[in-house]
């Protein structure tokens, strides 16, 4: 890698790859070898940049949760258009179509890596607590407009959706779950969340 390299194309480059070894080979292949030469750096590169792989890592996946911000602002977007249900399953879809579900792997896999992380996010899983956040800013947005009950916890059902999409997504035979098995799982939880209690 040429040595006038802007350190945020470094970055990229670097988290680019990670995101391609953990989608094809999964967290225990995740490795700074395994990063630089998917990457087509040197081995150097990586540990000039950071000082050591957990810390690549955590940047790593913080990196990953910021890139929800913009699926988060087209979300909102969508409040008060087409249907909830409809809104959510494509949300949903976004997120956990992503590097999302491998990167809760990740998490778990890692112990140096959940300890660094707790400096900067001490509760939850990073990508599924930002997801969370991100369903329930919408589902307040749906509810100010009549579209989710009054008096709905926005909070609690936005959990239930990204706990049950995440076990849908996480299903280990290999195939990922359609936009109907995803609109069924979506439909039945605000079914569930919003119908009065007996």
């Amino acid at each position: 890698m040429p040595t006038g390299v802007a350190l945020r194309d470094v970055r990229r480059q670097l988290f680019e790859a990670a995101d391609r070894i953990l989608l094809r080979a999964g967290p225990s292949a995740l490795t700074s070898r395994a990063v630089t030469t998917e990457a087509g750096c040197a081995k150097g590169v990586l540990h000039r940049h950071f000082d050591d792989f957990d810390a690549f890592l955590a940047d790593y996946v913080l990196d990953r949760v910021e890139r929800l911000a913009p699926e988060t602002a087209a979300l909102r977007e969508t409040a008060g258009t087409g249907t909830v249900a409809g809104n959510l399953t494509t949300a949903l879809i976004a997120v956990f179509e992503s590097v999302a579900v491998a990167i809760v792997a990740l998490i778990t896999f890692r112990d140096g890596l959940r300890a660094r992380l707790r400096h900067t996010w001490p509760a939850g899983v990073p990508v599924l607590t930002e997801a969370a956040e991100m369903i329930a800013g919408y589902l307040a947005a749906e509810r100010e407009r009549g579209r989710v009950p009054a008096g709905t916890d926005v909070e609690v059902l936005a959990a239930m959706l990204i706990g049950t999409g995440h076990l849908l997504f996480a299903d280990r035979t290999g195939e990922r779950p359609g936009p109907a098995r995803v609109h069924q799982m979506v439909t039945s939880v605000l079914n569930q969340a919003t119908s009065p209690s007996p």
